[in-house]
């Protein structure tokens, strides 16, 4: 490009580019100046995200598109009378982040409904029990969620005898904050019809005293449809409200790029969920792009395979596409339903069942890969970890290696021969960073397997230093989306802002650069829209957050802190004020 030094000459690539482009789309009018960028973020802490141009001073925004990106002298000489200045005064530029495990609809309902995530102890969760009682109409099962097994030692099963002294003529039903297991009291379990000599179904478990077989309160897994049925289901407008809150609660943390991480599609092909996403797209009120993914029913056949296909074609847009398929493969440490290669240290009857067998998974995998899917496994136990990646490997050797980004979400216990595994096959773990401290859930899981296995919990350090790959996200509701917590913990393996806390094994903590793009970048590939969000870079789409303090250059232990001033998703403001910065 020797003929065009004139106007590159001291110009990093970046900018050239888009002064470029935009210099030629402005010879179309006389009426518009050419490279007059709408908006300029200046005098900052850019964070790039970009091998090319990883640190910069300054953005321009054009049309909703990133069109240079580089020094404070650069990018303002693409400025005009229209132009927006907005000066950071040093404040940080990140591109917006990402989350590649939500759930919009439970985690809009749950918050919206009667909800225990603020509470710290069993006596909170009673209070606030007995509060949504009075408030719920006296002709509705009382419903929510929210609940912590950690918090009910010694089993991490709640008894149901605590919601009978609140209330013993009406039913009450709480789901807890991984949404595994139902808190419910004596009148929800006889209106279900669900007695001692109840058998429990298959993956799922009824809890009962082991002496007397008494009915304690718990329903696990599979277990939980006794008793789902029997709720109202949400309407369309209930789902549409839930998914705005939580891309609304998204926003104000950053986050502009989500994987809804499992809907339901009935044998019709027909997602409520999904629906509710199209409705929301129609009205041009999804503030975020949202990658949906197909859940597989373990209780049915192939045969919900073209409803699977149909529902997911159908979602297409300009801020929603459907190319996963999400399989729940076990359940978690806590209720004794992950799958593990040995037993359970504190229950030797127990190891956890897969939710299908081997066979069953090696097909589904092998035949949504020659679909075109990205193929999403909740694995938590190490035998589900080893199980999933036997099936992606089963699907290499059918199909070949193909151009996707399947992903084991969670990976909990992964063994020291399956780590490597993940880079051999070029499987991502999409790990939860909040959830790898010592808090109570943490506690009753060691105390679950035993203290060999927690030398393998969450091994994110190992897997990078192994040549494998991570992605990460909240799983919210059932911990927080604040990808900023979310950093700070995957750099200490401690309660956010507790450095006297123990850590959880911290030489498995990661970098900060590892951090983010795990975070952003990293969340755009997964989601298949790399090519136009995840990074600042000129011609993506203006995705940005500005922070309250540069991150770069702070106490770790600080880092979850940072405010989030401003969000934007292609270039308008979703979140903040320019006026507060």
């Amino acid at each position: 490009m020797k003929q065009f030094n004139w106007l590159t000459r001291g110009v990093k690539p970046t900018l050239a580019v888009g002064i470029l482009t935009a210099l030629l789309s402005g010879c179309e009018s006389h009426q518009t100046p050419p490279m007059q960028a709408d908006v300029v973020l200046y005098n900052g802490s850019v964070y790039t995200v970009d091998a090319d141009m990883p640190k910069a001073q300054a953005v321009a925004i054009r049309d909703g598109k990133i069109v240079a990106v580089g020094s404070d002298a650069d990018v303002m000489n693409i400025t005009g009378e229209r132009t927006q200045r907005i000066d950071l005064q040093g404040k940080m530029v990140l591109p917006a982040f990402g989350d590649a495990h939500v759930h919009p609809v439970y985690g809009g309902l749950a918050h919206a409904r009667c909800a225990m995530h603020d509470g710290n102890s069993v006596e909170d969760y009673i209070e606030i029990a007995r509060q949504c009682v009075a408030e719920t109409e006296a002709d509705r099962w009382v419903y929510g969620v929210g609940w912590m097994p950690g918090l009910f030692p010694p089993d991490g099963i709640p008894r149901k005898e605590l919601l009978d002294e609140i209330s013993a003529d009406r039913p009450v039903v709480f789901r807890s904050t991984g949404g595994h297991s139902l808190w419910v009291n004596s009148k929800a379990l006889e209106l279900a019809g669900i007695t001692r000599n109840t058998p429990d179904p298959y993956n799922g478990r009824i809890d009962r005293d082991p002496e007397t077989g008494e009915l304690l309160g718990g329903l696990q897994e599979s277990a939980m449809a006794l008793v789902d049925k029997h709720l109202s289901p949400p309407t369309a407008e209930d789902m549409a409200l839930a998914i705005e809150y939580s891309l609304a609660h998204f926003n104000s943390l950053g986050i502009t790029n989500v994987l809804d991480a499992g809907v339901e599609v009935g044998n019709d092909g027909i997602s409520p969920t999904i629906e509710a996403y199209r409705a929301l797209e129609a009205a041009n009120k999804l503030q975020s792009n949202v990658e949906v993914a197909v859940k597989w029913d373990s209780n049915a056949d192939l045969a919900q395979i073209p409803d699977l296909l149909a529902a997911a074609k159908s979602v297409q847009g300009p801020h929603i596409s459907s190319n996963t398929l999400k399989i729940w493969l076990d359940g978690v440490i806590a209720q004794g339903t992950a799958a593990m290669l040995v037993p359970y240290a504190d229950a030797p009857e127990l190891r956890g069942e897969p939710t299908m067998t081997a066979v069953q998974l090696n097909e589904v995998v092998a035949r949504f890969e020659q679909e075109g899917f990205n193929i999403m496994i909740h694995a938590i136990g190490d035998r589900a970890i080893r199980m999933a990646l036997d099936a992606f490997a089963y699907a290499q050797a059918q199909n070949g290696v193909a151009a996707l980004h399947h992903q084991i979400t969670h990976a909990e216990f992964i063994t020291p021969p399956d780590i490597k595994r993940f880079a051999e096959l070029g499987i991502l773990a999409n790990f939860q960073p909040l959830w790898s401290t010592m808090d109570p859930y943490m506690q009753l899981t060691a105390k679950r397997v035993g203290p060999e296995r927690m030398k393998s919990v969450y091994p994110a350090n190992s897997l990078l230093q192994a040549g494998g790959e991570m992605v990460y996200g909240s799983d919210w509701s059932v911990a927080s989306a604040d990808p900023l917590l979310g950093i700070e913990v995957a750099l200490t393996r401690r309660t956010p802002g507790r450095p006297d806390h123990e850590p959880l094994l911290p030489d498995e903590g990661v970098t900060l650069e590892q951090a983010i793009y795990a975070y952003t970048l990293k969340v755009a590939e997964v989601n298949q829209n790399a090519h136009r969000t995840g990074s600042v870079t000129v011609g993506k789409d203006a995705d940005l957050v500005v922070l309250d303090q540069d991150i770069t250059n702070v106490p770790v232990y600080d880092i979850g802190k940072t405010k989030v001033l401003l969000t934007l998703f292609r270039g308008k403001t979703v979140h903040g004020s320019v006026k507060t910065l």
